[in-house]
């Protein structure tokens, strides 16, 4: 179980209560789950390290995706993957438009990063989007472009989500 702190859209929790509801998630024994802008992490990083829960960052970070991997905030993004945050592999229509292939090599970083560390999301279903419906399909068949290897797919797919949620 966890908590979602959707820092973009406004509304709820905001990250000025982030070490308390660190700790309030740490009592109910929940991961905090974190919808942000990558861009922010360079200085949020510090602090989503001292908590003391697991981390679960949305969207691969929620940020542009033409800014690349090389940007700082996804260099942040990539180093807390190493030191045991989670990441969702997802939101690539958030990230880019269609086909979304500049997302690929950022969904690659994050995985060579942190292999044990991804899970996937559908993002379904896609609140907060007010443009036409994408194709979902075409979202979902990107993961095999972002994982070429159905070992990489069944780990983000099956066994990083079970340890994640506690069923491993």
């Amino acid at each position: 179980m966890g908590l979602r702190l959707n820092t973009l859209y406004g509304g709820g929790v905001s990250l000025a209560e982030l070490e308390r509801t660190g700790d309030v998630c740490r009592d109910m024994g929940w991961h905090l789950q974190l919808l942000l802008d990558a861009r922010d992490l360079p200085g949020l990083a510090p602090r989503l390290r001292r908590l003391p829960v697991p981390i679960v960052v949305d969207h691969m970070g929620h940020f542009p995706a033409a800014l690349g991997a090389a940007s700082p905030g996804f260099q942040a993004l990539l180093s807390l993957a190493r030191d045991g945050a989670w990441v969702k592999l997802s939101g690539a229509n958030r990230l880019s438009d269609a086909p979304w292939a500049d997302t690929v090599p950022l969904a690659q970083a994050l995985f060579d990063a942190a292999p044990d560390r991804c899970v996937w999301g559908s993002d379904w279903p896609h609140v907060a989007h007010w443009a036409p419906m994408m194709n979902v399909g075409a979202l979902l068949d990107l993961l095999a472009d972002w994982l070429p290897d159905p070992a990489a797919r069944h780990a983000v797919l099956v066994n990083n989500p079970a340890r994640l949620f506690g069923y491993s």
